[in-house]
């Protein structure tokens, strides 16, 4: 009966720090363009139609799509997943931002193209990344632990083309460009702020348990899965859409 106990709770312990990564996934199953993580119609149809400045409909659009960015929250689930201090926190976000900004803003104003499934891919690697990183694995295999903060710096930088990608996908109004984008970003980095605050106060509650170590590792696994699956889903979608040489 004792050893009946144990398993439940050690399954029970499972579901439970496997729950905040497999929510954020559910959102790739539920959203209405699954795994792609792209614009809405209605938004579509909003930003293709209009022309001017619109600051405060481009900074809820921000704010929406990093909401539901499924892909970006769970790769700052990872960053965050150890980090106690507020001071550590802002510096790994900032660096995420910065990162993601700088990508985001330059990829649209210049133009600058990227293959969108390749990119995607990137982002998917990043949430392997930074979950294997959780488990130690980098430094039990190569002897060393990689930069950190230039781990995240760097992944950021793909994000930001990320969010590049699905802008450029649409048909956008010279008018107000400038504005309109930096608008847009305003609005991730906001989105991003109350996606991490919910993140975080979920984390809060789930440190104060007992089995919270022990748990970790199983929730850095689902992590890790979880990325292999945005991996291999856009990895897909490159081959089966590429250009095929005739022979």
């Amino acid at each position: 009966m004792q050893d009946l106990l144990s398993r439940k709770a050690h399954w029970l312990g499972i579901a439970k720090c496997a729950l905040i990564p497999a929510l954020l996934l559910l959102l790739a199953f539920t959203a209405q363009h699954a795994f792609a993580h792209g614009v809405a119609d209605e938004d579509k149809t909003f930003i293709e139609q209009n022309t001017g400045v619109h600051l405060l409909p481009f900074i809820y659009l921000g704010a929406k799509h990093m909401v539901t960015g499924y892909d970006h929250l769970l790769f700052l689930f990872g960053v965050i997943f150890f980090l106690y201090r507020m001071k550590d926190v802002g510096t790994y976000v900032s660096l995420f931002a910065i990162g993601h900004s700088a990508t985001l803003l330059s990829g649209v104003l210049t133009g600058t193209h990227v293959n969108p499934y390749i990119v995607d891919a990137i982002i998917g690697l990043s949430v392997v990344y930074k979950a294997l990183d959780n488990l130690g694995a980098f430094k039990l295999v190569l002897g060393f632990q990689p930069n950190t903060k230039a781990a995240v710096l760097i992944f950021g930088f793909f994000h930001g083309f990320g969010l590049a990608t699905k802008l450029q996908e649409l048909t956008l109004s010279q008018d107000g460009l400038i504005p309109n984008i930096f608008a847009f970003n305003v609005g991730v980095e906001m989105g991003q702020l109350l996606a991490l605050s919910a993140i975080m106060i979920a984390m809060g509650f789930w440190r104060r348990t007992e089995n919270f170590r022990r748990q970790a590792v199983s929730a850095n696994v689902v992590l890790m899965t979880a990325g292999f699956i945005l991996m291999g889903y856009q990895l897909t979608g490159y081959f089966m859409n590429s250009p095929r040489i005739p022979t």
